[in-house]
């Protein structure tokens, strides 16, 4: 029995002793049989070499752990289908000001492409968020970056992929997201209550000609928000609508859960049998499900000021915050922060426009971010030895862990991230590392108009 020069084995036919001899036409029966057997088996290993292939590329595009961060304490579960590997992922990704983004997509297709290109978008999304881009534009960029891909490739098309990019703020409590084509979220309430709120759709990613849109929701901390893709909803035993109604009742409940508890849950029962007696349906698609309890950063490690547009204010505002350094303990640092609060303060004043903003965010690291109403964003330069200024940001550069700058609807905000060596910066070391992240307090509640709920001088 060969394939392709290959020998894959041997078939032997016999008969009883005293039959005839295996007539031609026999034979030639038996040839093709051992020709046939050979060709399928030849295909059973080809793909099953393929199917691992895919399950280790998708097992090694997916996080294994999710980042250390204090803004949400996040579950997730992901089972691959039994036919074939899909392209379902999803991600949690660390961004400036304690803030974090949350991610899941689905990509068209099965196989070793749709892995490839699961990849391909995951990676883009984590270069597009370094850029600290609002979700509609990450959505914007990631959208011309399907198009152009199958402009590039003659093989399998992503055009209709989905995504939904969402950012939370602990300080505010508020969560912006955007949606490509893809299935709304399903939001928690502390108290137990589950929905699906208003969320604007988008088309899927790679159509283009359309822009994206945002909904801005205000959680309470102890709210859990739920991303999922089609595969935990959709089945060949039941339609969407069934499947959502279903979702929202594993998810409503009136014992507060945690994440691991709510997906464990979820997955149980979401993959049950739909009727009593059935057995459980095989998976036709991936399932990818995220579900991230939110928290509020402490009042009292927030602290504002809004700077009028004088160089006179400059001192006092720096003074202000070196007071407040020391009450959080953090007097190893006092000194490199006046120099960065007095350098990007300054650039806000000559440069900037009206309103001029200060605030100081210390959890695991301290954050001093400076806003201004202008959307002209600064760059790091070289100065010569003749030049008289130009050095203010790359000394920001030298002093800070790190720092950028971000766009609102009111301006920009410039920021710098100092890791904290005072009271309470232990954990600090532990900003950027991989492990599970902390539990945010269900304590702090912003209030019901969805009002900041920071706090610290003004």
């Amino acid at each position: 029995m060969a394939v392709r020069g290959v020998v894959l084995g041997q078939v032997t036919f016999w008969r009883r002793a005293g039959s005839v001899p295996f007539a031609e036409d026999e034979l030639t029966l038996a040839e093709e049989l051992a020709g046939r057997a050979a060709v399928s088996v030849d295909n059973a290993r080809r793909y099953s070499r393929e199917h691992g292939m895919a399950m280790a590329l998708q097992r090694s595009l997916l996080p294994s752990s999710l980042p250390r961060q204090s803004a949400v304490d996040v579950a997730f579960r992901y089972l691959p289908a039994r036919a074939g590997v899909g392209g379902d992922w999803f991600d949690v990704i660390t961004l400036p000001g304690f803030r974090t983004a949350l991610v899941v997509g689905d990509v068209v297709g099965h196989g070793i492409h749709a892995a490839v290109a699961m990849g391909q978008l995951r990676t883009a999304v984590h270069n597009f968020s370094a850029l600290d881009l609002p979700p509609d534009e990450v959505l914007g960029r990631l959208d011309e970056l399907v198009a152009r891909l199958d402009s590039d490739t003659s093989g399998t098309q992503i055009t209709g992929s989905t995504c939904l990019y969402a950012i939370y703020e602990p300080v505010t409590g508020i969560c912006t997201m955007a949606r490509a084509g893809h299935l709304g979220p399903a939001l928690v309430a502390p108290d137990g209550t589950a929905s699906y709120p208003e969320v604007a759709v988008s088309p899927p990613l790679g159509v283009g000609g359309h822009p994206f849109e945002t909904t801005r929701l205000t959680l309470w901390a102890g709210s859990q928000l739920v991303l999922f893709t089609d595969g935990l909803v959709e089945s060949r035993t039941h339609d969407l609508d069934e499947g959502m109604e279903r979702l929202r009742s594993a998810l409503s409940g009136t014992a507060p859960r945690d994440p691991e508890d709510l997906c464990r849950a979820v997955m149980e029962q979401m993959l049950a049998p739909s009727r009593a007696g059935e057995p459980p349906a095989p998976l036709t698609d991936d399932v990818a499900l995220l579900v991230a309890r939110t928290g509020l950063l402490d009042p009292v490690r927030v602290a504002n000021w809004e700077v009028a547009m004088d160089f006179a204010a400059v001192a006092s505002v720096r003074a202000d915050c070196v007071r407040q350094l020391r009450q959080w303990g953090l007097d190893e640092i006092v000194f490199t922060t006046e120099l960065v609060i007095s350098e990007l303060l300054t650039n806000a004043i000559r440069y900037g426009a009206p309103p001029v903003r200060v605030r100081l965010l210390y959890e695991r690291s301290l954050v001093c971010e400076v806003s201004d109403g202008s959307s002209t964003s600064p760059h790091l330069r070289w100065a010569s030895t003749t030049d008289e200024g130009g050095r203010g940001l790359f000394l920001v550069a030298q002093l800070a862990h790190r720092w950028g700058t971000r766009y609102t609807p009111e301006g920009k905000v410039i920021w710098s991230e100092q890791l904290a060596t005072g009271e309470g910066g232990e954990g600090s070391e532990e900003a950027d590392g991989e492990a599970t992240p902390a539990t945010p307090s269900p304590s702090n509640v912003p209030p019901p108009n969805g009002g900041s709920a920071s706090g610290g001088p003004r």
